[in-house]
């Protein structure tokens, strides 16, 4: 008789942004620094492609059709729904669901983001959280910079 044990680890990471401009805005600074404009916490380029599409990629272009496929758009609701599945830059076998939910607030609109891996942990929990931190004040200071809506 074989007996199995599943243990299955799970990490999760909650984070509200406000955001002091209309959803649409809000929602194209998100693809666009999930995307093209996407950095390093550092401040170091990071493009990425993103097909803003159901079942469109989520990916790092190397060029010569070489690269790093992060996740696949799983729903998408513009603009007040963005949810991606896959490994992102993890190595170890884990898989994540990103959420992005967004809604219109009094004086501009709220994104609350849930990141949950599931799989084996990744290692540095305070890393990943300020990446995402970084990401996020990156889309804010896009969205809410002067110019037309």
């Amino acid at each position: 008789m074989t007996t199995a044990t599943l243990a299955t680890e799970q990490f999760t990471i909650h984070e509200e942004i406000f955001v002091r401009a209309s959803l649409d805005k809000t929602f194209r600074s998100l693809l666009a620094n999930i995307g093209r404009l996407n950095q390093t916490p550092d401040g170091t380029p990071l493009p990425m492609v993103i097909e803003p599409t159901p079942g469109g990629r989520w990916y790092r272009d190397l060029g010569g059709d070489n690269g790093h496929l992060w996740a696949f758009v799983q729903s998408i609701k513009r603009p007040v729904l963005l949810e991606l599945w896959g490994p992102l830059f993890m190595s170890t076998g884990a898989t994540s669901n990103l959420q992005y939910r967004l809604k219109e607030v009094d004086g501009g609109s709220l994104i609350t983001f849930r990141h949950t891996l599931v799989g084996p942990p990744p290692g540095d929990d305070a890393r990943l959280n300020a990446g995402w931190a970084a990401l996020h004040a990156r889309v804010r200071a896009a969205a809410e910079a002067d110019g037309e809506d």
